[in-house]
């Protein structure tokens, strides 16, 4: 998964990783754009009125802009004092909170995030919103470059007889897939599987020609701007999650050579891509032979180039 500099900006919230798919609260999947609401007290906090304060003003001064929303998450989620402690001395030396809670939320899922991999961005939900549009209730959906997985379980989920697939290079990523993917398999009609290695090379030949969806959340940002993204993407998630080469095309050119050969007539790629990328990603799916159109949002500000495969 990628993200690019002037896009990337860290999800909220997510889910325990010893639970790593239940429903999450209603909107909690976005930064409130007014006051943040009163801080609640959790199962560490309950004896200790001022504690949640506590814990927002260490926060703050360790520069945590929503300062009082972390808080929160964080008192929700520890069942200890030492663990609110040591959960605030983590996220206070500039770990991603989504690592430090051990959750990420994405589309009204909470999905396990483990150290070091790709934490789901509420971006990203304009990607899978797209495809949602596009998925049978039996399809056959294909995840690349997976990350933690969030992308395919939840389009599976929202087709719930589909049949899943992913796949990642990073084995923590992969590790983490297994886990998110297994806590839905049971809600999926079809095989519900994560792979590991580079793109199209582990997956089964029995999946070729059959893949209704293919999500690939494909890193895209140029090797010359890694350096510009914020301090958590760059120095607490993988780098193989970002870099896309010189121009930040580099993987997703690999991509839209296999999806042909992948996907069935009139199935569909969906990428996420940069506003200033999308006509050169574009040219890139077409020469492969797909049709290509982009959709973009200004609320989740996002670049989706969904492509398909002319039928037979």
């Amino acid at each position: 998964m990628s993200a690019s500099p002037s896009h990337r900006s860290p999800s909220p919230v997510v889910a325990p990783s010893t639970a790593p798919l239940i429903p999450g609260p209603a909107g909690a999947a976005a930064r409130p754009a007014t006051a943040p609401a009163p801080l609640a007290a959790g199962p560490a906090a309950g004896r200790d009125p001022v504690s949640a304060v506590a814990v927002a003003a260490r926060l703050r001064a360790a520069g945590c802009v929503f300062a009082e929303d972390e808080a929160s998450l964080i008192l929700a989620t520890a069942t200890t004092p030492a663990g609110v402690a040591a959960m605030v001395d983590r996220r206070a030396a500039g770990l991603p909170l989504e690592h430090v809670l051990g959750w990420a939320e994405f589309r009204g899922l909470r999905v396990a995030v483990d150290p070091g991999v790709f934490v789901p961005r509420r971006r990203t939900e304009f990607l899978v919103d797209q495809a949602v549009t596009l998925t049978a209730p039996d399809a056959v959906i294909l995840d690349l470059c997976c990350g933690s997985g969030a992308l395919g379980v939840a389009l599976a989920v929202t087709a719930r007889r589909a049949e899943l697939h992913a796949a990642d290079i990073d084995p923590a990523a992969v590790a983490c897939a297994r886990r998110n993917v297994a806590a839905v398999a049971a809600r999926l009609a079809g095989p519900a599987r994560v792979y590991e290695g580079d793109l199209y090379a582990p997956l089964p030949p029995t999946l070729r020609g059959r893949v209704d969806v293919l999500l690939a959340n494909a890193p895209y940002v140029p090797t010359d701007a890694i350096d510009l993204l914020p301090a958590e993407a760059r120095l607490h998630e993988a780098r193989m999650a970002f870099d896309g080469g010189a121009d930040g095309l580099a993987v997703l050119r690999r991509v839209a050579v296999g999806a042909p050969l992948w996907l069935r007539p009139g199935g569909h790629l969906l990428f996420e891509t940069s506003e200033r990328q999308a006509s050169r990603a574009v040219e890139t799916v077409e020469r492969a032979g797909l049709r290509a159109r982009v959709a973009a949002s200004d609320e989740y500000s996002a670049t989706v180039v969904i492509a398909t495969r002319p039928p037979s």
